[in-house]
């Protein structure tokens, strides 16, 4: 029997993996979080989400080369005294409240993402901003991986774009994109949607965790290096985040997100993340037939349909960004047919609802255990702040009682778990933008009270409790 040599089996044993690795394998991907598994599993170990990992072509990592166009960049220190202000290098989009999101118009190279659910206004708005910046003499690139350029045509002229400088390509191959750029080399680009581009490195479907993410890698490479800003809009899923990892939103420089009701003619565009400008900031617009309408007085719109002398109606004054906003508070307390009441909320978290309820029954002795309690923010509209706690307590204890609050009165302020009514920022802002909408009495924490004592034709009152309120509201 021929012997074997121990060399020659580690040598056919190498030459087996070394074989196996340039093959292409297969690995599962989370879809909410970007996780990597090598086998199936029901629930993510990251994130904790189920049935999100896919199963994709994995390839070792190349030579990473850049996309077409793009020179390498030899950077060097900068002292940063010697680095010029870029305040005057923003350019204005053309739509104010756009701008007023973005913290005062579109910087240079800056990645902008834009997410909502499906028709809700986001393809409307690039398309009314390219538009704008059009007619001023820049090219724009829009670049459109869901629809045929005569479909675009067609929703430019419902919009009524007239836009010479406008340039539309049809494609979804992040090469050819990149390509198409290096030749026209326009001023400013926007990708829709972001979820059907796709690499022929990457062996996996268009709107893959690793398809998105680089996508939007090659377009963050592109806008600094190019200084051109893009704009990439992005699908959100069920639970309300954007389609695909969350890195994707640290890859990028400023996160917009659609909020409003399809039974709602208005849309709210919200700053989760922005690098340049402050965040949680809002832009209100109007959806009507021939595009969005920016709102210039979101306050008077929320609240031009309010009851008079309604129970369980009350004004509160929340900040969304450096805005203050004017929301009515709307609560319904009716008896229960089951053993213990229902909390339902909209516009405002259920947790902090029932929190307050249970603030409200020990502190003053409301008996609302046995009472259905139903919060809405009118409108739409949702809040979030400690601010709007004396609205929703003052809109429950409204209609307990079945006591209208008078309509002049604006109140705000946090409520603690003792039931004292804590200071909250901003005061005066919020004052001022009750003052300029005529109401006639303002009822807000005693901390907050000093220096609006002048207001002219606004009685402000200062509340340290629950007690006292309870006193100032009926």
């Amino acid at each position: 029997m021929q012997s074997i040599n121990s060399a020659e089996i580690r040598n056919s044993v190498v030459s087996f993996f070394l074989s196996m690795a340039k093959q292409p394998t297969t690995i599962f991907t989370c879809q909410n979080c970007g996780a990597q598994s090598r086998k199936w599993l029901g629930q993510c170990t990251d994130c904790g989400e189920w049935n999100t990992l896919v199963e994709e072509t994995y390839r070792p990592p190349s030579k990473q080369t850049l996309p077409p166009g793009i020179a390498p960049l030899v950077a060097s220190p900068l002292s940063y005294s010697d680095i010029e202000p870029q305040d005057d290098s923003r350019v204005s989009s053309g739509i104010d409240e756009f701008d007023r999101v973005l913290g005062g118009g579109i910087v240079a190279g800056s990645l902008v993402l834009i997410g909502g659910a499906p028709g809700i206004g986001k393809s409307t708005i690039v398309m009314q901003m390219a538009d704008k910046l059009g007619r001023n003499g820049t090219r724009v690139l829009y670049v459109t991986g869901e629809e045929s350029e005569k479909q675009v045509k067609m929703r430019g002229e419902r919009l009524g774009v007239e836009a010479s400088n406008l340039f539309l390509l049809p494609e979804t191959n992040l090469n050819a994109i990149l390509a198409e750029t290096d030749k026209l080399k326009p001023d400013f680009l926007i990708i829709d949607s972001i979820q059907t581009v796709y690499s022929d490195q990457i062996e996996s479907s268009p709107g893959s965790v690793s398809q998105v993410r680089d996508a939007a890698a090659k377009m963050m490479m592109f806008a600094k290096r190019t200084s051109t800003p893009v704009f990439l809009t992005g699908h959100v899923t069920k639970e309300g985040s954007i389609a695909g990892p969350k890195t994707l939103e640290h890859i990028v420089d400023t996160v917009l997100y659609f909020e409003g009701d399809r039974h709602h003619n208005h849309r709210v565009i919200r700053a989760a993340k922005n690098r340049f400008g402050a965040a949680n900031e809002i832009g209100v617009f109007e959806m009507t037939g021939t595009g969005l309408r920016p709102v210039a007085n979101p306050s008077e719109m929320f609240l031009q349909e309010r009851p008079e002398n309604a129970t369980g109606s009350v004004v509160t004054a929340c900040m969304e960004g450096t805005r203050p906003l004017l929301v009515e508070v709307q609560a319904l307390v009716s008896s229960t047919k089951f053993g213990s009441g229902r909390r339902m909320a909209q516009g405002f978290d259920q947790n902090r609802t029932s929190l307050l309820i249970a603030v409200l029954e020990k502190r003053l002795g409301l008996h609302l255990s046995g009472e259905d309690v139903f919060i809405n923010v009118a409108g739409g509209i949702e809040i979030d702040e400690p601010a709007a706690d004396f609205g929703v307590a003052a809109a429950i204890m409204s209609s307990f009682r079945n006591q209208p609050v008078p309509a002049d009165t604006v109140v705000f302020g946090e409520i603690g778990l003792t039931g004292e009514v804590r200071g909250v920022l901003q005061a005066e802002a919020r004052a001022r933008e009750a003052q300029a909408l005529g109401f006639k009495k303002l009822i807000l924490p005693a901390s907050n009270k000093k220096g609006l004592e002048k207001l002219l034709g606004v009685r402000v009152v200062g509340v340290r409790n629950l007690d006292d309120a309870v006193s100032e509201l009926f």
